[in-house]
């Protein structure tokens, strides 16, 4: 099965090729949320690299944040389009999910995306990525006190690099993947299990995942 897997929620537009589980081959850039001007040509090099038509593409893995709210729009709409003209089938991967899968051999992964203002994302997962809980939008100060109720916890992402020194400070057992990126592999990866799980969606069923309202919503409801 060839699929194409999708991230545009964070700073990185990436995308990925994989048969099954295995990588064929990966395309990203990372130079500011341009992802609505770099999407198509990302998937259109790396299908033409691989002499791989869009219409030979089994299933798209796409990440449907939590995250960027412009990118994660841009990446959904993509794939809803290209799902509905090419008839490929969707699963929907989360930002965490990915992060999550960068975490080995310990057992309880933390993924930590900084949602500014003192706030994150996180997502808690046993050793084989399941989650433990309902994904938190909330202070740093909250989520450290759900992951303070486990024990053996490795945490990575933007969250856990910004606030380093306050979740050693709360847990000095905490311990620190060294990898922090999103990676579409992983997302493609983890699109290629759901699969096999029967988690499959149809393009109108596809919705990004957000956590919280906008900035612009919350400015509005301030003012109101």
């Amino acid at each position: 099965m060839k699929v194409l897997a999708i991230d545009t929620s964070s700073e990185i537009c990436g995308v990925a090729l994989l048969e099954n589980e295995s990588l064929i081959d990966d395309n990203s850039l990372n130079n500011g949320m341009t992802h609505s001007e770099n999407l198509m040509i990302l998937i259109e090099e790396i299908l033409q690299r691989n002499n791989i038509e869009l219409k030979e593409i089994d299933l798209i893995s796409c990440v449907v944040g939590p995250g960027s709210f412009t990118g994660i729009r841009i990446g959904v709409a993509t794939v809803k389009a290209l799902a509905e003209v090419y008839n490929i089938k969707i699963v929907e991967v989360t930002s965490l999910e990915v992060l999550a899968q960068n975490i080995k051999e310990t057992n309880i992964k933390v993924a930590l995306i900084d949602a500014r203002n003192d706030q994150v994302y996180a997502g808690i997962f046993d050793r084989e990525n399941k989650l433990l809980e309902d994904y938190i939008a909330d202070s740093i100060e909250v989520v450290i006190n759900k992951i303070n109720k486990y024990s053996d916890v490795q945490v990575c992402g933007s969250g856990a690099i910004k606030f380093k020194s306050m979740l050693l400070e709360k847990n000095s057992n905490i311990k620190f993947s060294e990898n922090n990126i999103q990676s579409a592999e992983s997302a493609g990866i983890i699109g290629y299990r759901k699969y096999c799980e029967n988690e499959v969606k149809t393009a109108d069923e596809l919705i990004p995942i957000y956590l919280r309202k906008s900035q612009a919503e919350r400015m509005k409801e301030v003012n109101a």
